[in-house]
């Protein structure tokens, strides 16, 4: 256990030996920005002014050469090796959701979603506790590195965690859960995390895009506005982006909900001959398109490969001015 203080305001927190500086800062209620909790995105740079530590990716992708030339690190790949100083910005906003816990989970039930895609249900013995959006860190047995995927479901007594899950050609994780992980296996999951939550105080009407796993918190931020009484003042919109119309899925999920679903493959013709009748494109283009009057007035959600989010992030503030603050997402890598 070793002790990490924040120079400049007298906070300071305790880091054990398998968590991370950003992950031991959140559990303990400081605000380092982050957003992917993965290495990729670069949001939680943080500078040691005194300690020594364990470099856990020296050549992660959301580290840049500048920050390797003035010493930055990135609190989600950093572990302490003895008490420390670090320099580093934070805000409220990165812990206004519940404080993650690290937990074993149980696999109760697997159900597949497409062809390439899998609902996984796994039980803590504790409540579920997570705001619509949010996703875990996942340890998966024999991959030394936690994944994260995003809850599907909202918070429950029951203590259910269902995630959904893409399987990756040769990736080692998703290998082990569509070949190996059956029901009864014992995981550790770690979280909540993530902040493109539900905003249940927008006065506004809802727009979800999605693609590939980034249905789960999709899903999450449907059902969230549905158990909140939102959809009975305003309308969602719910754009899914498949590559085929094999990929196509979400509509079964969402039915009963009153939400308005618009499927969208980039690539009508499938190998398999299944015909496609509906839109085709790109998902952030058709989203813009089938609402271009009213952009600006609707409040934004999306999750999916991060090609697809930040083309719809740089079409809605660049060519029609949405404001930011209506725009909510994690980038994940």
């Amino acid at each position: 256990m070793h002790r990490v203080g924040i120079t400049g305001t007298g906070a300071s927190f305790e880091q054990d030996g398998d968590d991370t500086i950003l992950r031991a800062a959140l559990r303990a209620g400081h605000g380092i920005a982050y957003e992917c909790n993965a290495g990729g995105c670069g949001s939680c740079r943080i500078k040691v002014v005194d300690g020594e530590v364990d470099d856990l990716w020296p050549d992660a992708p959301g580290r840049s050469d500048r920050d390797r030339r003035t010493g930055r690190l990135l609190a989600c790949q950093t572990r302490a090796r003895s008490d420390l100083t670090i320099e580093v910005r934070t805000s409220d906003e990165y812990t206004a959701g519940p404080s993650p816990i690290r937990q074993t989970a149980e696999v109760v039930e697997v159900e597949a979603v497409t062809h390439d895609m899998r609902r996984i249900a796994l039980r803590t013995a504790g409540r579920a506790v997570f705001l619509p959006g949010q996703y875990v860190s996942v340890w998966v047995p024999g991959v030394e590195a936690p994944r994260n995927y995003s809850m599907s479901n909202l918070a429950n007594a029951d203590g259910l965690w269902e995630i959904i899950v893409r399987r990756v050609p040769g990736g080692a994780a998703t290998s082990v859960l569509f070949d190996s992980i059956g029901i009864g296996d014992r995981i550790e999951i770690d979280g909540p995390y993530g902040l493109a939550t539900l905003r249940t105080d927008a006065d506004r009407d809802i727009v979800c895009v999605a693609g590939g796993s980034g249905l789960a918190p999709m899903l999450s931020i449907a059902r969230g506005a549905a158990a909140a009484g939102m959809l009975g003042r305003h309308r969602l919109h719910f754009f899914y982006g498949a590559r085929t119309p094999l990929d196509v899925c979400g509509e079964r999920e969402l039915d009963g909900l009153g939400v308005e679903f618009h499927p969208v493959v980039s690539t009508p013709a499938s190998e398999h001959g299944h015909a496609w009748h509906g839109a085709t494109g790109f998902v952030h283009e058709v989203a813009c398109s089938t609402l271009p009057d009213r952009l600006g007035s609707l409040e934004w959600y999306c999750a999916g490969p991060p090609p697809m989010t930040q083309a719809l992030q740089t079409e809605l503030i660049l060519q029609h001015d949405v404001p930011v603050s209506q725009i909510h997402f994690d980038r994940f890598f």
